[in-house]
């Protein structure tokens, strides 16, 4: 299995234009393409900065001459779950007529979309991109070849990879970032390249608030981490 990544700008995609009119960004829970009516139906979170900003990227969407159907599912301030019916775009058909598929969600944000498609064979990916470059903007971020033994490991252990993304869930803002800056500054490091007194200083706190923040964070990851190692199938 051939698994690449693209950034792409669609120019027929109701998501793609939305994007680049309104600050609003797309993500792909759930899809499913009608091969009859060749229209994809998928069921989109949509988030904004606020809720003005997710009104008009939400009203520019229903209208565009490529939407079928907009149906607003559920609605938070600034996030939202739509279903959606789009026309079948034209690099979409053209990934299908080679033999491509779907693989993982797609991400939307700015005038361009993060696609991961798959191809059986490698003669199919490549005949793909280079009909794909006639009449599209994209950039290949990532190909992989994957192994049978690598695509059964991944499929046997989705329910792990599933828990440690709930474990990022559970974190707080707070917690979230305090560890990102301790990683991207060295504190876990031997020696360290950062301290407790560095990090305080970076938040504006005590070092016993951002030491406080650190052990939760880090109890969230660890009891996540350790329920996923149950999970691993050998």
């Amino acid at each position: 299995m051939i698994d690449i990544a693209l950034d792409m700008e669609q120019y027929d995609c109701p998501f793609i234009d939305t994007t680049a009119d309104h600050s609003v960004a797309f993500a792909a829970v759930h899809w499913d393409f009608d091969q009859r009516a060749r229209e994809l139906e998928t069921r989109m979170v949509v988030e904004a900065e606020d809720a003005g900003i997710l009104d008009t990227g939400l009203d520019s969407l229903q209208a565009h001459e490529n939407m079928n159907d907009c149906v607003l599912l559920r609605r938070e301030e600034n996030a939202a779950h739509i279903r959606t019916t789009i026309e079948e775009t034209a690099a979409m058909q053209t990934i299908r007529d080679n033999g491509g598929y779907i693989t993982g969600p797609f991400h939307i944000e700015a005038g361009s979309e993060t696609w991961h498609v798959g191809f059986d064979r490698g003669r199919d990916a490549d005949t793909t991109l280079s009909e794909l470059d006639r009449d599209n903007e994209y950039d290949v971020v990532e190909r992989t070849s994957t192994t049978l033994p690598q695509l059964q490991d991944l499929v046997q252990n989705a329910g792990a990879a599933m828990t440690l993304v709930d474990g990022c869930r559970d974190l707080s803002d707070t917690e979230r970032e305090t560890l990102e800056t301790a990683v991207s500054e060295g504190y876990f490091e031997s020696p360290r390249d950062a301290t407790l007194g560095s990090l305080a200083e970076d938040f504006g706190v005590s070092k016993p608030a951002v030491s406080k923040n650190l052990r939760r964070g880090e109890r969230k990851m660890i009891e996540r981490v350790v329920d996923a190692l149950d999970e691993i199938e050998d």
